[in-house]
């Protein structure tokens, strides 16, 4: 159907896709606009943070102060403006400005999460180059995290058909027409705004995750809800673990986290990592270590992956089997295909 056909609704209006088209582009037009002044005011308001920061404390705290004084800028600024302003994430702040000290250079095309990858980079000129790149190209923060990753840099230097080595990126990794901003977790600290816990999940995860829910707390095996779409930011990198409960009759956290397609060994890897971070810093006293499970729900196979801190395999086999879900249980609820439907 072309945009100057007319369509019928379900309910008989008549709709015409031309104006659809119209009024659509008026939305995406706005929201890229919202978008390049969100982020704008953000990067301007890091670099400014991060300038302060280097006068006060220098590029580092070794000495006392400035530990105080970044611990006390935390809890302050926590306090008033939410979760975006730990030690860590002002310690990036003071590493922006070092990588980028003329405000001039900074570029309004790019995110601070564009701002973040960049300065991963050790190599200034390599670190210009994906700059300019990511500005003129108007590369997404996922184009230049897979570039930066894929040595672009160095491959475009050494090709001697520059062209096809620039154009690849649309096939390896296709630009979204645009990128709904409520969905940055950035843009959702920088702004104080609760995570909903729906942003990050196509309909077919929610409604997996929906009938995991409801499954495990059907089990009767000692399940109690705990987190859906469970937050937690490390080193200034956020991550999102599916579903946490507690198992009151083993004492200790179960992790759930769910792919939709094929079962990857940086899944497990992420797995052992919400694993360790919760051995390390949510256990409460007399707890158990926590387990992960890793699911893998494609169309072809259904996958179950355990994961336990390194050193406490053996827990699993002595006390966990008994009450967790079995491979067969948890395959066989994947696959069942009738799930209710999904409404925010």
């Amino acid at each position: 159907m072309s945009d100057h056909q007319i369509a019928l609704s379900p309910n008989g209006s008549i709709v015409s896709q031309e104006t659809y088209q119209a009024v659509r582009s008026y939305i995406v037009t706005a929201q890229k606009q919202v978008s390049s002044a969100i982020n704008h005011a953000m990067v301007t308001a890091y670099w400014n943070i991060g300038k302060q920061i280097l006068a006060v404390c220098g590029e580092s705290e070794r000495a006392a102060y400035g530990k105080q004084l970044l611990q006390f800028l935390a809890d302050r600024l926590t306090e008033e403006f939410g979760k975006g302003f730990t030690v860590r994430n002002l310690q990036l702040m003071r590493q922006f400005y070092l990588a980028f000290p003329n405000a001039n250079a900074l570029r309004s095309e790019l995110s601070w999460t564009h701002y973040r990858s960049l300065m991963r980079i050790e190599n200034a000129a390599a670190r210009q180059f994906y700059l300019d790149e990511a500005a003129n190209s108007g590369w997404s923060s996922r184009q230049l995290d897979r570039q930066i990753n894929s040595f672009y840099y160095q491959r475009i230097l050494a090709s001697k058909d520059k062209a096809a080595v620039s154009a690849e990126i649309e096939s390896l990794e296709p630009k979204p027409e645009y990128e709904r901003i409520i969905k940055d977790p950035y843009v959702l600290e920088f702004l104080d705004l609760p995570v909903n816990t729906h942003f990050y999940e196509s309909d077919l995860e929610q409604a997996l995750i929906d009938h995991l829910q409801k499954f495990l707390l059907e089990l009767g095996r000692g399940y109690s809800f705990v987190a859906r779409q469970k937050h937690f930011n490390v080193d200034g990198r956020h991550f999102y673990i599916d579903l946490v409960f507690y198992n009151y009759i083993l004492k200790c956290f179960v992790l759930i986290d769910l792919k939709v397609g094929d079962l990857a060994h940086q899944d497990i890897g992420q797995m052992q990592m919400y694993v360790n971070y919760y051995t390390r810093k949510m256990m409460n006293p007399g707890d158990n270590p926590p387990i992960g499970i890793v699911l893998c729900a494609d169309k072809s196979d259904t996958l179950v992956e355990y994961t336990l801190p390194e050193d406490n395999k053996q827990i699993f086999a002595a006390k966990y089997l008994p009450y967790m879900p079995t491979r067969e249980e948890l395959q066989r609820e994947l696959n069942l295909k009738e799930f209710e439907p999904y409404e925010p």
